[in-house]
């Protein structure tokens, strides 16, 4: 089994295609043969514009009975080669001009039955070697003088059914010096004369058709048409006034059909055709019924005479003194008989057609014409041959009998023609023949009785017939043929002949036959076959047809394969209904002159490939209605001759189109009506059949899909090819691999990279949140929010608030108090930061090791980088070295960047007072920017709020010797604070770190002990955080 060729080949054979496409869209080629004539079909195809893939080389190219209503000047300037162009049938109402400049090669153009209104001057230019130009059922009503100078070889324009008025529209076309054939007829033009036609020179003209006009003046000049033969005046009327007698002396055809004109007038015309030697007169019962014929028999010229169509009668009476006719024709007259004598003087009469008559019997008349060679006495309703018929037709060659009556022949029928060549007797109903042909004729050639009622063909029924070449005795009737029904026809070279199964004729006298036909029929016996020993001699035969008709109730009919050893020379094999399965791998091995090779209505679903390996040089294989299913036996033996492939009407579904190459002669394939599937496995199939420049693929174009369900109806060549070119395992596999890698990454993001993401998406809404605050432009609710480790927690409490709050009287956010319930810690920390002016840091160890510390403080400087203004205080509670920092890269930058407060630096600088923070700040940048930026407000403010700060706490001195208890013990006393409120402090600590598992579902700052400010200031922190807020110690 070949597998699919690599996308890169599927991709290149979709790309590179060939400028001559035997695959035509909507058409059908036909080429090939010695003459390397190429035959473009696309008639009756509904098409709306001319194809733009017509292969360069076509010669012949059909575009009739479509929807065209333009042709444009590059739909066909590409056909260099094209000799016809047929155009025909459509709704072509315009031509672009120059649209055939270089069609040199057309010499047959073909523009009936369209909608032309003009001829303009350049529309046929470049045309130089055109010959034949019909123009015919258009609304032609006006032509170019020049239109017609670029056609010199013009010999035949065709312009009947249009609209044309005026002589001076043909004026141009009657000086050609090649014109020979000229129909202007069913047009507008009310008279014919050569005055007004005012030629400077003799027209070429030899035959004019002016049928289907009313002139009311109609003549011919020698002097003008010198060279005129012809003359075709059918269903015109006309006056014709004969000045010239001389113009009619050379007219030798003149024709005659519905002609509106008197008899009178008519016999005038004749009297003056002196050279008349063919006249046509149909659909004249009046002029018969005036005696014209009298007239006309009277011409000595005439020879051939056509009088069928006219309903007269004893018609062939009334021709009885043409004396000198040669041919005549009377048929479709509706005679029943012919009298005595009405041929009698006609002894040169060599051509009598009778046919399409109502006679009954062979006329009498017939036996006294010596000279008759040919007789169609065919479709009449004759009964009986007798032996007087033709007793002195010694002369007659040909013998039609055809579609007659007759059902009995005598012996001495047809003994008389000695020089017969042709009897046709088929389609009667004869029902045996015996003796018929037991005297002759000797010299006849081809005997056709087929469509008989012979039952019988007995012993020795042509022995006479020495030289006959073609026998046809096929019939559904036959029954019988006996063993020496043949015998004597030593050269018989074609026999067709219909015979039971348990036939017993003998073949073996025919020696020098080539083609043989065998019709088996199927008898009410039902018995097996008989093959006659006599097929196996016949060593001369080149074609063998054998065929069932009906079915054969499961007999094998198996030619046997020593017939076909014997067929040495055959050339040509077909088996129709013969075969039960496929034939023996042997039926061809002394047969490898075969050349063409058919097996239909046969089970081929087993084929064994090696049937065909005996006959390398097999060019013609047909094979349809055989149930193949797959088309892989073609590369398992050489087909490298083969070129016409015919497989319809199969079961096969895909194709593998990489077999074609294997088929180097292949010029035609025909696989209609196979249940074909639209999916990547015809993909290949695809693309060949549009793109292969050597093989026709009939009707591939209107191949439709049978699978799937969805796709059942629409057109193969229409599948999308291209979702086909990535292999489906390296699909998978990179699928699977892209699956396993996305895998992968997100279990290390959410290992690794969480809290990071999780930050990182917080950054984000506090950058909207921050826009739209700026937007709004609302004044921060708090003065400074304060960042802090829980192990930090009682110096802020002690030292920072109330230096900050009670004595400045700023408002800060903490966690424990501020946060809102519920909500996500993220959020309330963002909340925070955004909505106080300033953030304030307070770093420790403690601090840089807390996770949710660290995500505070970049936040914290996000804002400081985002509004560039100073928002971040950085405020550190004890001395940590750089190399202990390197690791908070964020921190560093921030160092160098920013002002900081150092609590113990500020102790060293000023040792009395480490409890005001205010004082703690210390100018660490390079551009000694001052600690102001820690205060708010002046100090003015400053000083009004430390007096009412000092009034307040004098009142509680003088009021209560301390704080009361809130749930703890106060810390904003001025008189210290006790050891047992520092104890319970530390304890409550304890409890808290013990307690939690850390901040992250309950949020900071729920606190669940009591709220530890008073009415004054502070409240004391009894019974721990509450809520648990460790913010950050979880890792």
């Amino acid at each position: 089994m070949l597998t699919w060729s690599p996308p890169v080949l599927l991709c290149l054979l979709l790309h590179l295609r060939s400028s001559i496409s035997f695959s035509l869209k909507n058409c059908t080629v036909h080429a090939g043969g010695a003459s390397a004539e190429v035959f473009v079909d696309c008639a009756s195809r509904e098409l709306l514009t001319v194809p733009d893939d017509v292969p360069r080389d076509a010669t012949t190219v059909k575009l009739s009975y479509n929807l065209l209503t333009r042709v444009k000047r590059n739909d066909v300037e590409h056909l260099t080669k094209v000799k016809f162009l047929d155009l025909q049938s459509n709704e072509i109402a315009h031509i672009d001009d120059g649209s055939f400049l270089h069609m040199r090669s057309l010499t047959k153009l073909q523009l009936s039955k369209n909608k032309l209104s003009e001829l303009t001057a350049q529309l046929f230019q470049g045309l130089s070697n055109l010959t034949h130009l019909h123009l015919s059922s258009n609304i032609i009503t006006f032509i170019h003088p020049s239109t017609f100078k670029d056609l010199p070889s013009l010999q035949t324009v065709v312009l009947d059914v249009n609209r044309l008025k005026e002589m001076a529209d043909i004026r141009t076309l009657l000086i050609l010096p090649k014109l020979r054939n000229l129909t202007i007829s069913s047009n507008l033009f009310t008279s014919f004369q050569s005055k007004d036609l005012l030629l400077d020179q003799p027209s070429s003209l030899r035959v004019l058709d002016v049928s289907y006009s009313i002139f009311e003046a109609f003549s011919i000049s020698a002097a003008t048409f010198p060279h005129l033969e012809m003359i075709d005046l059918s269903q015109s009327a006309f006056t014709w006034n004969i000045t010239d007698r001389t113009s009619l002396q050379n007219i030798t055809r003149l024709f005659f059909s519905h002609t509106k004109v008197s008899s009178r007038q008519i016999q005038e015309i004749l009297q003056n055709m002196a050279s008349l030697k063919h006249l046509r007169m149909n659909y004249i019962d009046e002029w018969i019924r005036e005696g014209l014929l009298a007239t006309v028999c009277r011409i000595p010229s005439l020879r051939v005479l056509e009088l069928y169509l006219n309903k007269v009668p004893n018609l062939s009476a009334q021709v009885e003194f043409c004396s000198e006719l040669v041919q005549l024709d009377l048929s479709c007259s509706d005679v029943s008989e012919v009298p005595p004598g009405s041929f009698r003087l006609m002894k040169q009469l060599s051509l009598l057609n009778l046919e399409v008559n109502l006679l009954t019997k062979v006329p009498e008349d017939i036996r006294n014409i010596s000279s008759l060679q040919v007789l169609y006495l065919s479709d009449n309703l004759i009964t009986e041959v007798g032996c007087e018929e033709f007793s002195n037709t010694s002369a007659l060659v040909e013998l039609y009998l055809d579609s007659n009556r007759i059902t009995s022949l005598q012996r001495c029928s047809f003994e008389n023609l000695l020089k017969l060549r042709i009897l046709d007797l088929n389609n009667n109903l004869l029902w045996k023949i015996e003796g018929v042909f037991s005297r002759g004729p000797a010299k006849l050639q081809l005997l056709d009785l087929s469509r008989n009622s012979v039952s019988v063909y007995d012993d020795g029924y042509f022995q006479s017939l020495g030289w006959l070449t073609h026998l046809d005795v096929s019939s559904d009737k036959v029954g019988r043929v006996t063993s020496e029904a043949f015998v004597g026809l030593h050269r018989l070279k074609s026999l067709h002949v219909s015979i039971p199964l348990d036939y017993e004729c003998d073949f073996r006298g025919l020696k020098q036959l080539e083609n043989l036909t065998i019709s088996m029929t199927i008898s009410d016996t039902r018995s097996p076959p008989k093959y006659s020993q006599a097929l196996f001699h016949l060593k001369s035969l080149r074609s063998f047809h054998v065929s069932c008709q009906g079915f054969h109730y499961g007999f094998p009919l198996d030619v046997p394969l020593s017939m076909l050893s014997s067929m040495t020379q055959l050339e040509e094999f077909t088996a129709d209904n013969i075969y039960l399965s496929a034939p023996d791998p042997e039926t061809f091995r002394s047969n490898s002159r075969l050349r063409s090779l058919k097996i239909s209505q046969t089970d081929l679903s087993d084929l064994d490939p090696e049937m065909f390996r005996p006959i390398p040089d097999l060019q013609s294989l047909d094979l349809s209605g055989t149930q193949i299913s797959s088309l892989e036996f073609l590369l398992q033996v050489d087909f490298s001759s083969l070129r016409d492939l015919r497989l319809c009407d199969n079961d096969i579904t895909s194709i593998n189109h990489t077999l074609f190459q294997f088929l180097p002669s292949l010029t035609l394939l025909d696989l209609t009506n196979n249940p074909l599937t639209c999916d990547c496995l015809n993909a290949g199939f695809i693309l060949w059949v549009m793109d292969n420049n050597q093989t026709q693929v009939i009707n591939g174009h209107q191949y439709s899909c049978s699978f799937p369900v969805a796709k059942k109806g629409t057109n193969l060549l229409d599948f999308e090819v291209q979702f086909c070119w990535i292999d489906v395992d390296f699909l998978c596999f990179l699928s699977s691999t892209c699956l396993v890698v996305l895998t992968l990454l997100i279990s290390f993001t959410y290992h690794f990279l969480r809290w990071q993401l999780l930050y990182a998406f917080h950054l984000f809404l506090a950058f909207i949140y921050d826009n739209r605050n700026r937007k709004q432009q609302n004044p921060p609710p708090y003065d400074a929010f304060v960042s802090y480790n829980v192990e930090d927690e009682l110096w802020v409490y002690e030292e920072m608030l109330p230096a900050l709050e009670d004595q400045q009287g700023w408002k800060l956010c903490l966690h424990h108090r501020d946060f809102q319930p519920g909500k996500p810690i993220m959020e309330n920390i963002t909340d925070a930061i955004y909505n106080s002016r300033k953030t304030i840091c307070v770093i420790s160890r403690s601090y840089l090791q807390s996770e949710w510390c660290s995500r505070e403080i970049q936040m914290a400087s996000f804002r400081l980088f985002d509004e560039q203004k100073d928002v971040l205080i950085l405020l550190f509670l004890e001395e940590i070295p750089a190399h202990q920092l390197s690791p908070y890269h964020r921190m560093r930058k921030l160092l160098k960047r920013q002002t900081y407060l150092s609590w113990t630096q500020a102790g060293r600088h000023q040792a009395g007072d480490r409890q005001s923070p205010e004082n703690l700040l210390e100018t660490c940048d390079s551009e000694g920017r001052g600690g102001e930026e820690g205060r708010r407000g002046g100090e003015k403010r400053r000083g009004e709020e430390r007096t009412r700060e000092e009034e307040r706490r004098g009142e509680e001195r003088r009021g209560e010797g301390g704080r009361g208890e809130r749930g703890g013990e106060e810390r904003r006393g001025e008189g210290g604070r006790g050891e047992e409120r520092r104890g319970e402090e530390r304890r409550g600590r304890e409890e808290r770190r013990r307690g939690e598992e850390g901040r992250g579902g309950e949020g900071r700052g729920e606190g669940g002990g009591e709220e530890r400010r008073g009415e004054e200031g502070r409240g004391e922190r009894g019974g721990g955080r509450g809520g648990e807020e460790r913010r950050g110690e979880l890792k």
